[in-house]
């Protein structure tokens, strides 16, 4: 792994596969960096505009650069834990003022917020590529050389054009799908006689042994694996109670002599991100009485809601929060709820 000497680093920032490895490999860097020097280093997350904005209105770019730059501060804070004050990190938006149109461009503002910010070094995701079509990078990087700023690439996977089904897996993954396996099995099995240990040992071998290349590909990393499931733990209690809140709520609605319904389709964008929290928060949603998800489209979900109250516990954003809670911490509860995101945009507007 390439070492950086820098403490105040520059990070240009787009959606790209080898994002979240690039953000933990920045914060490993400046942590070590830091506590070398004895000193604070500063990761400054930018998202480039392509766009010029004449006035301070929020357009779709500028809503997708908010999320993904909340989501690139969540990353951080997490893989930063207990050393959160060795690094500061700033998120922003670039090139707001000005058309971005040739690497050159793009070089000009990234070199120019580097100086005005005494950045030293500027560390570029390899799957970095705000225009999503054009490749970008490789002149990009030219022409930030030639301006003078100092420049590494971060040494992640790139996203394989064709990806492979089967995957090379790791010791540790392995004893987690063992793991999942064996407790799967004693679950069903309701029993730990002898007879099941020994079976459900069998068969959790069979089945890691089988899936070892397809399944829990993405590598394993204890320390944060223990956090989400401390945190889980956390939150199946916690969602316990709020499905009983909603059942004395919808049961209190049906015996009502009115029948007080109000039954609503509403769709809103949750600030949660990758497969598994928007799966945890859809099934949270539907086992919740009163409310039940009818479609998700990346973190874009169509909810189905039976009463007024259930609509504003909903956009109240306790589950969302909690989710975010279970798998980016607890940082990621100051990310505004649902409510006060669509307040925020209507005032923009």
């Amino acid at each position: 792994m390439v070492t950086l000497t820098s403490s105040r680093l520059l990070v240009p920032v787009s959606e790209s596969f080898s994002l979240r490895n690039t953000v933990a490999y920045v914060v490993q860097q400046a942590l070590e960096r830091a506590r070398e020097t004895g000193s604070s280093a500063t990761i400054h997350f930018v998202y480039p505009l392509s766009e010029r904005l004449t006035f301070d209105t929020e357009t779709k770019e500028t809503k997708t650069a908010h999320t993904l730059l909340d989501r690139v501060a969540v990353w951080a804070e997490e893989d930063l834990g207990d050393d959160a004050d060795a690094v500061t990190i700033e998120t922003t938006m670039v090139g707001t003022r000005e058309y971005l149109f040739s690497p050159a461009d793009y070089a000009d503002v990234f070199v120019r917020y580097a100086r005005d910010h005494d950045l030293e070094r500027a560390v570029f995701d390899p799957g970095f590529n705000p225009l999503g079509t054009t490749p970008l990078l490789p002149p990009l990087e030219a022409e930030v050389r030639r301006a003078g700023l100092d420049l590494t690439e971060a040494p992640v996977q790139r996203e394989r054009r064709s990806p492979l089904l089967v995957k090379r897996g790791t010791v540790a993954q392995f004893f987690s799908l063992f793991s999942v396996s064996y407790f799967f099995y004693l679950l069903l099995a309701g029993s730990v006689a002898p007879f099941e240990l020994a079976t459900g040992a069998i068969t959790a071998s069979i089945v890691a042994v089988s899936l070892w290349g397809v399944s829990l590909t993405t590598p394993v990393h204890p320390i944060r694996t223990t956090k989400h499931l401390g945190r889980f733990a956390l939150y199946v209690p916690y969602l316990l109670w709020q499905i009983a809140k909603a059942n004395v709520e919808i049961a209190r609605v049906v015996l009502h002599p009115d029948l007080p319904i109000d039954p609503k389709m509403v769709e809103f964008d949750a600030a949660v991100w990758s497969a598994l929290p928007v799966t945890t928060l859809a099934n949270s949603i539907t086992l919740t009485p009163g409310t039940l998800t009818v479609d998700v489209s990346r973190r874009h979900f169509t909810v189905h809601t039976l009463t007024g109250s259930s609509r504003d516990d909903l956009f109240d954003g306790s589950l969302e929060r909690a989710v975010r809670f279970v798998f980016y911490g607890l940082a990621a509860a100051r990310i505004p709820s649902p409510i006060e995101r669509r307040k925020k945009e209507e005032d923009s507007s």
